[in-house]
């Protein structure tokens, strides 16, 4: 996400009914990949997700560690949270799930019980978006450490290049970047990792993700998906849904087709209802263009976030302990706008 702190908890919602994870046995992180293999590659229109993410607004220097699970965690009680959570997920009507990394997470001993998060998801049938963040002391939008960024997705395609329900996002907004310099550094990626097919690749718009077009038009990265991203306190003065929706198309051009929204967001802590009239509120008037953009367009689109505790933008609060966990909707009425997005 941008990099900001406006966050809050919690509603209660009946929607949403408590789904545990407890039982069964559970495969070994070497064992939980399998090659998933669909006949033609996903439409972007079939990503219909939500990010889950760190309290930190996934900017860490240590591992970066999705809300509700531990970096003192094994594989097995990971995977059964994640399961849980997962399953949470699958009840808002998700299909995918976009997850942080970071160098930490992945080269140190975290990355072992982390794939229990990657490897419940896909056991799920949920497709997973792996981003990377830069830690919290940089925060110039720039890769921290070459060399270790280049070790930490060497890891990861190393384990999951193969499943084709992992995508692999090369780095979230990348704003230090002058839009030829992040175009070489993406097609760098792409060519790096041959192994990973380019229509499990998104590329992060220019800036903070916030413009698709140059990255689209570069031929070099032909055939991969990109990251768009946008949010409503932009613009905190526009209550006007026909303006945000230009807004979104200028940023998409003729790019709809391979642009997937991973990251919009607006308040579900406050009370807003996103189904009625805008009434002067930028945040129901951007929210209404977001899901009318995505539907009319066909994108693919990730809500930020799903899950992250301590965020009014987050979907759901996290209920439990241990890995009997459940989630409440914060915002049935957001809910409804991601299900129209969805067409659901």
């Amino acid at each position: 996400m941008s990099q900001k702190n406006h966050r809050g908890t919690a509603c209660v919602g009946a929607l949403l009914a408590c789904v545990t994870a407890f039982g069964g046995a559970l495969a070994s992180p070497a064992a939980a990949s399998p090659a998933h293999r669909p006949a033609t590659p996903p439409p972007v229109s079939d990503f219909k997700g939500v990010n889950w993410a760190d309290p930190r607004d996934n900017f860490a220097h240590d591992a970066v560690v999705p809300s509700g699970l531990s970096s003192t965690d094994s594989y097995a009680t990971t995977y059964a949270k994640s399961k849980a959570i997962i399953g949470g997920f699958s009840e808002l009507g998700a299909n995918t799930v976009r997850l942080p990394v970071n160098p930490a997470s992945v080269n140190g001993p975290f990355w072992k019980s982390y794939r229990g998060a990657i490897d419940a998801a896909t056991a799920k049938g949920f497709k997973v978006i792996l981003g990377y963040w830069e830690a919290d002391n940089a925060k110039d939008g720039k890769i921290d450490n070459q060399a270790s960024w280049d070790r930490m997705w060497a890891r990861i395609t190393s384990a999951y290049a193969r499943d084709s329900k992992v995508y692999f996002e090369p780095m979230n907004e990348p704003f230090g970047y002058t839009a030829q310099e992040w175009t070489d550094i993406a097609a760098t990626w792409v060519n790096t990792h041959r192994n990973v097919p380019r229509d499990r690749i998104l590329i992060g718009g220019y800036k903070y993700s916030e413009d698709v077009k140059p990255v689209c038009a570069d031929p070099r990265l032909k055939g991969t998906r990109l990251a768009l991203h946008n949010y409503g306190f932009w613009h905190t003065d526009w209550t006007s849904v026909d303006q945000w929706k230009a807004d979104f198309e200028s940023r998409i051009g003729d790019c709809a087709s391979r642009t997937i929204l991973d990251e919009f967001g607006a308040s579900m802590t406050t009370g807003l209802d996103y189904n009625g009239p805008v009434n002067g509120s930028n945040e129901v008037a951007y929210i209404q263009a977001a899901t009318d953009i995505i539907r009319e367009l066909g994108l693919g689109s990730v809500y930020w976030p799903g899950l992250r505790n301590g965020d009014t933008y987050s979907l759901t609060t996290l209920q439990g302990t241990g890995t009997k966990l459940s989630l409440t909707v914060n915002n049935h009425s957001g809910l409804d706008r991601l299900h129209y997005a969805w067409k659901q």
